[in-house]
C-alpha cells in the first residue's frame, strides 16, 4: 500500500460528474483506494449529492411530463401499474420510479400521440 495525500477524485452518477480535491489515503498496487476517514467522508458526500440531483431531476421530468400528457397523478399511476400515491412520491423525488416508468414517460414525452393506444 502507497500512501497519497492532497489527491483530486472524480465522483460519476447517472452522467453528471463532481471533482473532490484534497483526498488522502492509501492506494494498492492493484488499484483499490482506501480514504482516510475524513476523505471518505467528503468523497461519499460529493456522491450522495450526485444521486440527490439526479432525483430532483427525474421527478422535475416526471411532472413535466405528466403534465404535458394531461394526466392526474392517479391515471398516470394506474397507466404504469403503481399505487394510487406512486406518481405523488416520484414527483416529490420520496421515491425513484422503476427504470420502466422512466422509459416509459420519455417516449411519450417525445410521442404523445401514443397515449391513446395505452388507454
Amino acid at each position: 500500500m502507497a500512501r497519497f495525500d492532497g489527491e483530486t477524485f472524480l465522483v460519476d452518477h447517472a452522467g453528471v460528474s463532481a471533482t473532490v480535491e484534497g483526498l488522502s489515503g492509501w492506494r494498492c498496487g492493484c488499484g483499490e483506494i482506501e480514504f482516510d476517514p475524513d476523505s471518505a467522508l467528503r468523497y461519499a458526500a460529493a456522491g450522495d449529492a450526485l444521486v440527490v440531483q439526479e432525483r430532483q431531476r427525474q421527478s422535475a421530468d416526471i411532472r413535466r411530463i405528466r403534465r404535458k400528457l394531461g394526466l392526474s397523478q392517479e391515471a398516470a399511476a394506474r397507466l404504469t401499474g403503481g399505487g394510487h400515491n406512486a406518481f405523488s412520491r416520484y414527483e416529490r423525488g420520496e421515491a425513484t420510479p422503476m427504470p420502466a416508468v422512466v422509459n416509459l414517460f420519455r417516449l411519450l414525452d417525445r410521442h404523445p400521440e401514443l397515449l391513446n393506444d395505452l388507454v
